[in-house]
């Protein structure tokens, strides 16, 4: 397990007391899911900060300890102050390493130094940078493959086209969604449009052949 912090349990609920647990440097957060109640607690500032830098905080599965006893959950929202940028809450749900979540993975597109289209200059137009899974809570990949190896301009990759890692499953099920396509480079868009105008311009007008007969 990466990231451990140490909460305290707050007694006292409520905007106030939220207001309270920030003055004393503290984050204010709650536990909440499984078969136990909500517990709402109060994480240290630097604590928190220290593990949002890891990059191995939200949206992973983390340990909370309170009192010698840890207990696994997932960070499933920080909330940030609006001008200041730092954590002002921060939620906290119970798991095991078999509790079914959802959660954004990161895309990772492979196969574009092969891929027929992007060697004939055309851009790889991302649709999604990310997509979201249902996996267990113990096994969140870190990223999702994406091979473009074998697009050419004009083609694109789905959902369906893509191996997920071992337990993960699209939580989009009604529609096989594009990931991304090749396009045609503006470049070579406009050198086209170009060539139209040349083509345009060689062809005489009626008015012209008109002239030419009289």
């Amino acid at each position: 397990m990466g990231v451990v912090l140490d909460v305290t349990v707050r007694d006292d609920t409520g905007t106030g007391a939220a207001r309270e647990a920030r003055r004393n440097g503290m984050v204010p957060g709650v536990i909440y899911g499984g078969d136990d109640d909500a517990v709402s607690v109060a994480v240290k500032m630097n604590e928190v900060m220290k593990a949002l830098n890891s990059g191995d905080f939200l949206g992973s599965m983390i340990e909370l300890s309170h009192e010698g006893k840890n207990q696994k959950v997932f960070t499933k929202d920080v909330q940030f102050h609006p001008v200041s940028d730092f954590p002002v809450h921060v939620d906290f749900y119970r798991v095991t390493n078999k509790t079914l979540i959802e959660v954004e993975v990161t895309v990772n597109f492979i196969g574009e130094e092969e891929s027929p289209g992007l060697k004939a200059n055309g851009t790889l137009n991302v649709v999604r940078y990310s997509i979201e899974v249902e996996c267990p809570a113990g096994d969140i990949p870190e990223s999702i493959d994406v091979d473009v190896s074998k697009l050419d301009i004009g083609d694109a990759v789905h959902i369906s086209d893509v191996t997920l890692p071992k337990g993960a499953k699209p939580t989009i099920t009604d529609r096989d969604f594009t990931i991304a396509t090749i396009i045609a480079s503006r470049v070579e868009v406009e050198e086209d449009e170009d060539a139209e105008d040349v083509d345009a311009a060689d062809v005489p007008t009626i008015e012209q052949t008109d002239d030419e007969e009289a």
